[in-house]
């Protein structure tokens, strides 16, 4: 893949076990955006729907033998129902097969979402949890 190709524009919904596979993954190729999967089976709802926004290319130039990843904003919908933002890299060979939004609507709504979440270091402060907890 060529770093002359365009960035996804498409906006993914995933359902958890998407999103802990992504997560796992992510911890296994050591890719620099994730978060920790434990923290995320504990804390998304198990039916949720999640979103990931392709923000740009990312690659490991100390490490040729990964392939460059998208790095996604990434918008969890935890158990109490809140919604959370992260970032999240993801391979091209991942990503692409996901399911996307159907509607120009429903991606005007997660960008929304996207802008009024806060982060999950903010949301972990916000309800009396360190940070170190990711």
């Amino acid at each position: 893949m060529g770093f002359e190709q365009p960035l996804p524009r498409e906006v993914k919904v995933i359902d958890s076990a998407s999103l802990f596979r992504l997560e796992e993954q992510a911890v296994d190729l050591r890719l620099s955006r994730r978060l920790d999967p434990a923290w995320v089976r504990a804390n998304a709802a198990p039916d949720g729907t999640h979103y990931l926004w392709p923000t740009l290319w990312h690659s490991l130039s100390h490490r040729p033998d990964v392939p460059r990843q998208v790095r996604c904003e990434l918008l969890i919908t935890l158990r109490a129902g809140d919604r959370v933002l992260s970032l999240l890299d993801v391979i091209p060979d991942d990503f692409t097969p996901l399911p996307r939004v159907t509607s120009r609507e429903e991606g005007m709504q997660v960008r929304r979402l996207l802008d009024q979440a806060p982060s999950v270091r903010e949301w972990l402060l916000r309800e009396g949890e360190g940070p170190d907890r990711l």
